[in-house]
């Protein structure tokens, strides 16, 4: 880090390391029971320390009850609510494996999330005044044997609308009091978590990477909190920060590093159901906030808010940013909202973040890197990794090369998917980023992706995974599909796709975006280009020019801007 008092209190942090994400639950109760943990803006609930470490008492308890034990995989489709929370440390607490997923995903997307983790459990939404998730569920409970525990979340009490097989969610929590209560003679709860270690898997986060396929990272303890030892300390987080929580908890932003952070530092979360700009602005000003983190889009719709002025942010102290680099603007911008603002490189595989700038960087320091590592996680640039699967060799100082770590904070693997566990860790323990770079006296600096990776909106989307939807599902009369990324003011990138007719076939945008509605919202394109058949930019090895249709996508954008059909 930027200050050696901080490396040194990291290493002693990590040192006193409590083995299990959930202890500091416990922590916090019996040091603080009456302050809170958790602040629930939808709902205005506040949840002391007490309440938080009873709520995953009972959680547990009702999952032992039900046949989940250590090791089985429990998964969520569910809004941060409180409850989602109290189940997520119930599960770290018993040595269940949590996997929560992104509720935009469509049912096939989410099929082959279940077909890669096998889970025991899933805890869904049914009908909501958003959508109607029941159609989907219905289909996934059908080909998910594996599930023995089907619970739906339904706020009406109305036993037509709880999908045939799955439980009403106030049905599954009848009688948990009784269960508690039992689970304390027993000791069940207690013995559970007396069999988990510290390096036990304990989370799931389906990331995207190299090959274009979502891949189910696996994500220990020591992970997590090592991580959170490097969030707390780099960022001067406290017992009386006060972070809000608004990204979705299928993403290390939202769970690792925001939520457990500030469980681990006896802070309070204040946590919003799902994203929504208003409501951000107003939990900031309404609960006194003084840190939060977000990814360059969401403040990007805050900031176009017509009464964004008006909203008070006086209690703001920090303000992150990650998951893209951004402009000098931008950055003013957010100097302008927090007096104190930082990012730092954050991977699904290292449990969010591993670099850090310094807490008190101006703008000018932002825009030369994004930070330095902490003495528990080093990072190196190296070359690719050897034929043998050994780390490559190291980049001398300011040399580009492939952006490494090593350390506590290397995760598990991809569940059941050792061939790109290989890739992605080196047989010496060294994690490949997938990212190029070059480390110097000012951090970390970026070089540019070796993944093939589009960001909009933070999420990452690989090209292939839509290129070939629209293949797929326009079968025969599309020859080539394409998808680069473009600037984009609010989602920082947006996805276009280019589209090549097969000879004889005629294919129109709006065919385009009607088959795009199959997929994860967040994945479809924002503009469809049909080129002509034959006219498909190719490189020199006859495969598609990428390179090409970055260029040709700027000078649509620029087109589109001037229409005042880009940017929206």
């Amino acid at each position: 880090m930027f200050d050696p008092r901080k490396d040194a209190l990291c290493v002693e942090r990590v040192a006193a390391l409590l083995p299990n994400l959930a202890d500091y639950v416990s922590r916090w109760a019996a040091q603080r029971p009456a302050a809170p943990a958790l602040i629930e803006y939808d709902t205005g609930e506040t949840v002391s320390w007490k309440r938080f470490n009873t709520s995953v008492d009972a959680f547990a308890a009702k999952l032992l009850s039900v046949g989940i034990r250590k090791g089985d995989v429990v998964a969520s489709s569910l809004p941060l609510l409180k409850e989602h929370v109290f189940l997520m440390f119930a599960c770290h607490r018993i040595g269940a494996i949590m996997a929560p997923l992104d509720l935009r995903l469509k049912a096939g997307e989410i099929q082959y999330c279940m077909d890669k983790m096998r889970p025991k459990a899933w805890f869904f939404l049914g009908k909501t005044p958003v959508a109607d998730f029941r159609p989907l569920v219905s289909e996934v409970l059908g080909r998910t044997p594996s599930l023995t525990v089907k619970v739906q979340f339904q706020k009406e009490a109305d036993p037509t609308l709880i999908v045939p097989g799955a439980t009403w969610v106030q049905d599954w929590v009848r009688g948990i009091k009784w269960t508690f209560i039992k689970s304390k003679l027993t000791g069940a709860v207690a013995r559970a978590r007396a069999q988990v270690g510290t390096d036990d898997p304990t989370l799931i986060i389906f990331t995207t990477g190299s090959t274009g396929s979502p891949k189910p990272a696996l994500l220990s303890h020591r992970n997590i909190l090592v991580q959170n030892v490097g969030l707390a300390t780099a960022w001067e987080m406290n017992p009386s920060s006060r972070m809000m929580v608004n990204l979705p908890p299928s993403h290390v932003g939202c769970v690792t590093e925001q939520l457990d952070t500030t469980i681990f530092m006896g802070a309070t979360a204040v946590i919003l159901h799902v994203f929504d700009p208003v409501k951000s602005l107003d939990a900031i000003q309404k609960h006194r906030v003084t840190m939060l983190g977000q990814i360059p889009a969401l403040f990007n719709l805050e900031w176009k808010l017509p009464d964004y002025g008006s909203y008070d942010l006086s209690s703001l102290e920090f303000a992150i940013y990650g998951g893209q680099q951004v402009s000098r603007p931008f950055l003013e911008k957010m100097k302008a909202m927090a007096p104190r603002i930082g990012t730092g490189l954050g991977l699904t595989e290292t449990a969010g973040f591993c670099t850090y700038t310094d807490v008190n960087a101006d703008v000018d320091d932002l825009v030369k890197g994004i930070g330095r590592d902490m003495p528990a996680f080093p990072i190196s640039v190296r070359e690719p990794m050897g034929p043998d699967g050994a780390a490559g060799a190291l980049k001398t100082p300011g040399e580009v090369g492939e952006i490494c770590f090593s350390g506590p904070q290397v995760f598990l693997g991809y569940l059941g998917d050792e061939e790109n566990t290989r890739k992605t860790i080196s047989t010496d323990g060294v994690v490949y980023t997938g990212d190029l770079g070059w480390y110097d006296d000012d951090g970390l600096h970026f070089a540019g992706r070796s993944k093939m990776v589009i960001k909009p909106k933070g999420y990452q989307v690989f090209p292939a995974d839509i290129e070939n939807h629209i293949a797929k599902a326009l079968d025969p009369r599309v020859n080539a599909a394409a998808c680069v990324g473009a600037e984009h003011e609010v989602f920082t990138e947006a996805i276009m796709v280019f589209v090549e007719p097969a000879p004889g076939q005629e294919v129109t945008a709006a065919e385009v975006h009607a088959v795009c509605k199959e997929i994860a919202a967040y994945s479809r394109p924002s503009h469809v280009e049909i080129v002509r058949p034959g006219e498909m930019p190719l490189n020199r090895v006859a495969k598609t020019d990428y390179m090409t249709l970055k260029a040709r996508a700027k000078e649509i954008v620029a087109r589109l801007r001037s229409e005042g059909a880009w940017d929206v």
